[in-house]
């Protein structure tokens, strides 16, 4: 396969449980409607959206996975074209996208006062980013170079935009802000990922970045290590792992957080650990639970005394003991899930992912979020730009469950973009971005891709035919 050929295809007080449980349920405010062909109707005039996809999903069992994969063994798959089975109906811009389900823990730290508070609830944020992919085992199809997506939630006071500005190698940068500008999250994404044998490692390089106007902080992190066990044999499962160094600029607080590795015995699957300390390093909070459920803060003298009792009863004894996993091929099998999270008296919770929807395994394990993001509501064509990846033919007869006419629609977009690069080649022309542009994160310093402006002020008239 040459270069020509290549086309990646990857990719206010904390007081108590209850005010952030007010939340949550508001999170979930759709789950309860009745609906009809899949969409709630709209009340009042106002659009409420669909609760299930056009078509479920396609069965895979007829796909030999290790025919095509056997081929890719430690290669890196940005440089492999995927065969659709692989995917699901959304792009990797709608995935990055599901950062911002749990907005609302944002607009609760703005209003508060304490900076160690307003930590908790950022590494709160940090962690239900990546609670949707959970059980997600379909790959997002890659964004066309230009591709862009457009979300604005009114009711939830946010809207962001993100585009693909680079295709090798593959970057997606977005922006989001809240419309009242209380704060402004971006970043750049760099999705590396490789092909083990057993398992698909992927590496989400680049650096998140949280600005609270209000309170002129900034807070940078970058996100966990992902890994898909089994994809030839076996269930597929997923494991996040890795450390995460959360870190306002602003104060010197920092918010480590330990995304542990399942081990031996999958004693430790989707827990998360870790603490807040200040610019003396002195410990304040200690963060813990699973990315998968919820996070609990807690005082650390209150955690150490559990910790030590929970020893003393042999909770802790050595047959237990394992040695981490690196999220290779210790293990075939998925694990079996350890206890829910026991909640230690005196911990607060921070937050608690919204159940999904009684259809989502029939629905590629989508969220009650993930499964409005493809929907092309009234009025919303001629506003979106016509880069929008709502608009992308392969995606939506996917989405429909055309599964020829998307694998058409595929290799079409596919070689269309191929043949634009080598006019551009031709042509000796470059590849202008047109909302991000390349520079350094103002914060740490790293290369990141920044928004320019412009795009809701809805000036199209330049923009590329992709699709």
């Amino acid at each position: 396969m040459n270069s020509e050929e290549e086309f990646y295809d990857a990719e206010t007080g904390l007081e108590s449980d209850d005010s952030c449980e007010v939340s949550f349920k508001d999170a979930c405010v759709f789950e309860s409607k009745q609906t009809v062909n899949g969409k709630v109707p709209s009340e009042n005039g106002v659009w409420e959206r669909r609760t299930t996809l056009p078509a479920p999903m396609f069965s895979r069992n007829d796909f030999s996975v290790w025919g095509f994969l056997k081929k890719c063994i430690g290669m890196e798959l940005s440089k492999i074209t995927m065969p659709i089975v692989f995917n699901e109906p959304l792009s990797f811009l709608q995935r990055i996208t599901e950062y911002m389900e749990h907005t609302y823990l944002i607009h609760k730290a703005c209003t508060l006062s304490d900076s160690i508070e307003r930590m908790q609830l950022v590494a709160a944020f940090a962690v239900s980013a990546v609670a949707s992919q959970w059980d997600r085992t379909g790959k997002p199809f890659n964004p066309l170079l230009g591709e862009t997506f457009e979300l604005t939630r009114d009711e939830e006071g946010y809207r962001m935009i993100s585009e693909q500005v680079s295709h090798h190698p593959p970057i997606s940068a977005f922006y989001a802000e809240s419309l009242n500008q209380d704060f402004s999250f971006h970043g750049s994404i760099y999705p590396k990922l490789k092909f083990w044998g057993k398992s698909v490692e992927a590496e989400p390089k680049g650096t998140m970045t949280l600005e609270l106007s209000k309170h002129r902080e900034a807070y940078t992190w970058t996100n966990p290590m992902c890994c898909v066990h089994n994809v030839i044999l076996g269930k597929l499962w997923i494991e996040q792992y890795g450390t995460v160094e959360i870190v306002n600029h602003s104060t010197g607080d920092k918010c480590v957080l330990n995304f542990k590795p399942c081990g031996m015995f999958g004693k430790e699957l989707h827990r998360v650990e870790g603490h807040i300390q200040d610019k003396s390093k002195k410990k304040h909070r200690v963060i813990y639970g699973k990315w998968t459920e919820c996070v609990y803060s807690i005082e650390p003298k209150v955690y150490e005394a559990n910790k030590k009792a929970e020893k003393k009863s042999g909770g802790d004894s050595k047959k237990h003991k394992q040695e981490q996993s690196t999220g290779g091929d210790d293990a075939d099998e998925m694990p079996d899930v350890q206890e829910t999270v026991t909640m230690i008296p005196g911990s607060t919770l921070l937050w608690r992912v919204a159940p999904r929807p009684p259809n989502s395994t029939q629905m590629y394990n989508f969220t009650n979020f993930a499964m409005t993001l493809n929907e092309l509501e009234p009025g919303m064509t001629g506003v979106i730009a016509p880069t929008d990846c709502r608009l992308r033919p392969d995606i939506r007869a996917m989405e429909n469950g055309d599964i020829d006419t998307a694998s058409r629609e595929k290799e079409r977009l596919e070689e269309k973009q191929r043949a634009a690069r080598r006019e551009r080649a031709k042509d000796e022309e470059e590849w202008s971005t047109r909302w991000f542009q390349q520079g350094n994160n103002p914060y740490t310093g790293a290369a990141d891709w920044i928004y320019k402006g412009g795009y809701f002020e809805r000036r199209y008239s330049e923009l590329p035919d992709i699709y």
